[in-house]
Parts: structure tokens; sequence; C-alpha cells
């Protein structure tokens, strides 16, 4: 059975790091580390989870801090769409310098494009490539788990005035690729809390009409 919970390791951005895992086969995958975090280690140990990669939804700095961190711990891959690359080695491009704490990444290990497939283990993990709020922004979705980054939130969407945003075209990703989806998928955002496909088409403020 799949499973997925939310960490706060970055208390001044809100940003949720996602574990998600296989509670039978013990295979997991860590989504969006903020910050390194040794009682998150620690949780996974205990747990006698695999972590098999490391998947960041897109490249600013709030979520990729804790990417070095993580891989040296657990050995595994670093995962990003091509598009976003080179905001893990580069701490302008992943707004980390702005933000007051300049960081970089280990460059990825494999990058990813739209509808590719990550194993974790048996479970399949597919990647729905989602520009706006940055040119190489993604979601994954795993039966009806949606992880959507900074593509959409409850009740909001991402940013889009940030360099590499384009306002149209997170509209219509959310829209084309994400509204697609059954109703009653949940959705697990980078920030905030998790909603549903269907209460994000009827009521969200950016995507009505």
């Amino acid at each position: 059975m799949l499973k997925i919970e939310s960490f706060n390791l970055l208390p001044s951005f809100m940003t949720n790091t996602w574990l998600l895992w296989n509670d039978e086969t013990h295979y997991a995958l860590l989504i969006d580390p903020a910050a390194p975090d040794k009682k998150l280690i620690e949780i996974i140990k205990d747990n006698n989870l695999q972590v098999t990669a490391i998947v960041n939804t897109h490249g600013h700095g709030d979520h990729i801090g804790g990417n070095s961190y993580f891989k040296d711990a657990f050995g595994c891959p670093i995962m990003i769409h091509e598009d976003d690359a080179n905001m893990l080695i580069n701490n302008k491009k992943n707004l980390s310098e702005f933000m007051g704490t300049p960081m970089t990444s280990y460059p990825a290990d494999r990058l990813l494009k739209d509808n590719d497939i990550i194993e974790m283990g048996p479970d399949k993990i597919r990647v729905i490539h989602t520009p706006g709020h940055t040119p190489g922004g993604i979601c994954l979705l795993v039966d009806k788990l949606l992880i959507s980054g900074d593509t959409l939130f409850e009740m909001s969407i991402g940013r889009t005035d940030f360099p590499g945003g384009n306002h149209q075209m997170i509209i219509d990703s959310i829209r084309e690729k994400l509204f697609v989806l059954p109703d009653d998928t949940v959705v697990f955002p980078g920030h905030g809390p998790r909603t549903s496909i269907g209460m994000e088409k009827q009521n969200n403020p950016f995507l009505r009409g």
C-alpha cells in the first residue's frame, strides 16, 4: 500500500518535502527535500525504507536545498526535468542567492521528460511536465495520488513572476494535463494543505471560467 507524508524541513518557506513509500516493499521516493535534516534520515532508517531516488518537481532553492545531503546519506540518484537541470548548479537561477542563502546541489543524475516513468520498486510513477512556474516544472502521478510541486495549490496556483515563469503556460498546464485526471485524485502540493482535482476544478479562483 502506498503512503505519503510531508515534512517541513525549511520553516521559513513552509515547503512540503514529501516522502512517498510502499509499506510492503519498503521502496521510497524523497521529493523536494528542502534542507538537510537528520531527523528525517532517522525516520527513513527506522522504517527500513530504501530511497530509490530524490526527485525535484522544479529547481527553486526551497525545493532542492537537501539534495546533496540526502544523496550522500542514501546514495540515490537526483532527478529533475531537463529544462530545470541548470538550476541545480546555479544559485542565481535557483533563486537561493536572492533568498539570502546561496546554495547549489549536486547535478542531476537523470534528466526527466514528460511521460517518463520513475520506478519505485514495482510501483511506477508517471512524470507530467507542467511548465509555467518554471520551464521544467513537473507533477508526479501514481494511482490517484498527484504530487503537484508548485504548479497547483489549494485554491491557488504557482507564482509566475519569477524568471522563467509564464502565467498562461501554467494555466494551460493545469487545465490540459491535471484537470483531465479523475476528480477524486488527491493533490499533494509543494506548499500548503492537500486538496483534490475535483475541488480545484470547482473552486480554484484562478481556473474558473
